[in-house]
């Protein structure tokens, strides 16, 4: 079942919004909200290393991925 539809939260979800509850301010939420995106960009960075490194991303596999459209269809109604 999908983690946001389910009504019993994970020890992380739980973490987070004991975090920004105890937030102050709109700056402190500001830096907590800012601190959840640096981590999940490194991870972000760390994996397309990864992926460069072990040959899975390229520049050809960049260049092919450049035109694509990835949006999910709208349905017709």
């Amino acid at each position: 079942m999908n983690a946001v539809l389910s009504n019993v939260m994970n020890p992380a979800q739980m973490m987070i919004i004991n975090s920004f509850a105890s937030a102050t301010s709109q700056k402190e939420l500001d830096e907590l909200r800012d601190l959840l995106l640096d981590y999940y960009n490194q991870k972000l960075q760390e994996e397309l290393q990864r992926l460069w490194a072990d040959g899975t991303l390229d520049q050809k596999r960049l260049d092919e991925l450049k035109g694509e459209h990835f949006r999910t269809p709208y349905q017709d109604q």
